[in-house]
């Protein structure tokens, strides 16, 4: 990094991680300016922040900047990119930057295929609640914090590890956090062995006299496990107990649901119970993603009643089960999962917290590489939901394959209440003219189709003989 707080432009800097680095910048005092290619939230929050941003790319939207760090999204070709490096000017990736970004710091590093952007949060407001201030970068935006980003005055730095492009790589943790290792961007990782490969080389970069915490109930995560040369301290949590032999050092033991449709569990430490927990986001893999908390803070030795207190307080992360509104007992609710695992998951949380209402599931896949290479588990992964509307991929880096059909793919699914719409507002004057008042509306998208939501709302809360 600069040895002076200079000026550091970012290309692409609406995504969740560029962003999250230029708010951190911000607040150290840098010179931070940006560009992309279309406006959005993100966009509008860093300018309300104070950072200036361009839409669109264009060569003097880099004057006067010594750092350039731009999006894995963005090409060699790009105008700014060109320029820079005409002019000599360093153009970075998060994944060259990060080591810089986190120096001097106590890094703790959460990553894995699914979850890791609810568990940095949980770490991040559980760290925060008790008073150390620390740095953070969060995949999404925190409720409860109010952002997804925060340059603190502690000695940790809460980060989620995001393993596109090899991007945590750029991470020397002294405590890593994995929760599943399941195969996912096959545009990057063909395999699931090259998947499992680049989580093994980042467990082999956790410090010496740091820890490294897993969950040993997903295969993934003891294959990685097990190939690690990580001389840091290996710690197993999970819910069942045991697989196929292996003790858990830290386990939970569900014990009820509760008035939020969340669940208790008990917290173990080796047989020993150390905690009981109260949450507030519902689902199953929300008692592993705390659990993961509670095995971190109590091996950092932490005050644990405080720990669980703090938990008991959370409530998410944006297009986590975020809830968009409701309309009498209507409920509808955005959901960023994009993955097979996930999508079971989250309707199964939306099962347990509204056990009696019609769940109508939306999705709009999300790349075509990972819709193609998933297909067989995509299409077994709807059987919780009441009904289902699958809208066209949302290419975001890729261009459509010429064979690819996702009507055809539809067909394939074993769902007997399915609907196959190209567009999102198709599958909205559908919804509008299929509810009848008191369903769920449950959008996974990790792409624009969160959008529906916002539209059914306007709409339903704007009728003046109310919803029937």
């Amino acid at each position: 990094m600069m040895s002076e707080r200079g000026h550091v432009h970012f290309i692409g800097i609406g995504g969740t991680g560029l962003s999250a680095i230029a708010r951190i910048l911000h607040e150290r005092g840098y010179i931070v300016t940006g560009s992309d290619r279309a406006h959005s939230v993100m966009v509008q929050e860093l300018i309300d922040q104070g950072i200036p941003v361009t839409i669109g790319h264009r060569a003097e939207n880099i004057r006067g900047a010594k750092l350039i760090i731009r999006s894995s999204a963005i090409p060699d070709t790009n105008i700014e990119v060109e320029t820079a490096k005409q002019e000599g000017i360093p153009v970075w990736k998060r994944l060259d930057f990060l080591k810089e970004l986190t120096s001097n710091f106590k890094t703790i590093a959460i990553a894995g295929t699914h979850g890791k952007t609810t568990t940095t949060a949980m770490c991040a407001w559980v760290f925060t609640r008790m008073g150390y201030d620390p740095t953070y970068i969060i995949g999404g935006t925190s409720l409860d914090l109010k952002t997804n980003a925060h340059a603190g005055k502690g000695e940790y730095f809460v980060i989620e590890a995001d393993e596109y492009d090899g991007m945590f790589l750029g991470l020397n943790p002294y405590a890593a956090i994995i929760t599943n290792v399941e195969h996912d961007h096959p545009d990057c990782y063909p395999t699931p062995a090259s998947f499992e490969e680049v989580f093994v080389r980042f467990a082999n970069q956790v410090e010496a006299s740091g820890v490294l915490i897993g969950c040993v109930e997903d295969q993934g995560v003891r294959n990685v496990f097990q190939q690690t040369n990580s001389a840091a301290t290996k710690i197993y949590y999970g819910v069942s107990g045991k697989i196929n032999d292996h003790p858990f050092d830290y386990k939970a033991k569900i014990s009820g649901i509760n008035e939020n449709g969340a669940f208790d569990f008990l917290a173990y430490y080796r047989d020993e119970l150390i905690a009981q927990v109260k949450l507030n986001v519902p689902g199953e893999h929300n008692v592993q993603n705390a659990l993961a908390v509670v095995a971190l803070s109590h091996w950092m030795g932490m005050p644990i009643e405080e720990v669980t207190k703090a938990l008991s307080e959370f409530h998410g992360t944006g297009r986590r089960f975020e809830e968009h509104g409701r309309i009498g007992d209507m409920v509808l609710i955005d959901d960023y999962a994009h993955h097979p695992s996930e999508i079971r998951a989250t309707i199964a949380a939306a099962k347990t917290r509204f056990p009696k209402q019609f769940i109508w599931v939306v999705w709009q896949p999300h790349t075509y590489s990972r819709t193609m290479t998933l297909w067989n588990q995509f299409r077994e992964a709807f059987a919780g939901a009441d009904g289902l509307i699958v809208l066209d991929v949302f290419a975001a880096r890729e261009n459509q394959p010429q064979s690819f059909s996702m009507e055809k793919l539809v067909k394939e699914i074993p769902h007997l209440n399915k609907y196959y719409f190209p567009s999102i507002k198709e599958a909205y004057l559908f919804l509008i003219g299929h509810l009848k008042g008191n369903e769920i509306v449950l959008v996974l998208s990790a792409g624009d189709a969160n959008s529906l939501n916002e539209m059914l709302f306007e709409s339903l809360n704007h009728r003046s003989d109310g919803v029937s």
